[in-house]
């Protein structure tokens, strides 16, 4: 009986991590970038891109698996992606915000303390992908 009742909280754990929905206020906000860094969750990013930065990363990150805009437009100078795991679901956030010339980026995981690096990979390649 405990056997099936843990399975049962893992398969609702599960379900709550791929259906759990994503509150635009929460993390539709502006990047407070003032530097790259890197953190155990995700990762800042303070790039020179030109004006048209935004709307070539958001071509980019659009083309993504997994990749749906959660909030924004490049016409409000700021969007917020969600990227979901191929197997979990595990929700990814990512904030784009043009500033002049620059493009602030903000990823992030929502779940667990570390994201082992997927979302530094990912923000590397959408860049590499916007050089």
């Amino acid at each position: 009986m405990l056997i099936w009742f843990l399975i049962a909280l893992v398969v609702l754990g599960l379900a709550w991590i791929r259906l759990a929905p994503s509150d635009p206020a929460r993390w539709h906000r502006a990047p407070q970038v003032t530097a790259d860094r890197d953190m155990r969750g995700g990762v800042l990013r303070r790039v020179e891109t030109g004006a048209d930065g935004l709307a070539r990363f958001d071509a980019i990150a659009r083309l993504a698996p997994r990749t749906r805009v959660l909030a924004g437009s490049v016409t409000e100078g700021m969007v917020t992606y969600v990227t979901r795991t191929r197997v979990f679901g595990f929700p990814d956030y990512t904030t784009a915000r043009q500033q002049g010339d620059l493009l602030l980026i903000h990823a992030r995981n929502r779940f667990g303390r570390s994201d082992l690096g997927v979302n530094r990979a990912r923000v590397e390649q959408w860049l590499a992908a916007l050089r």
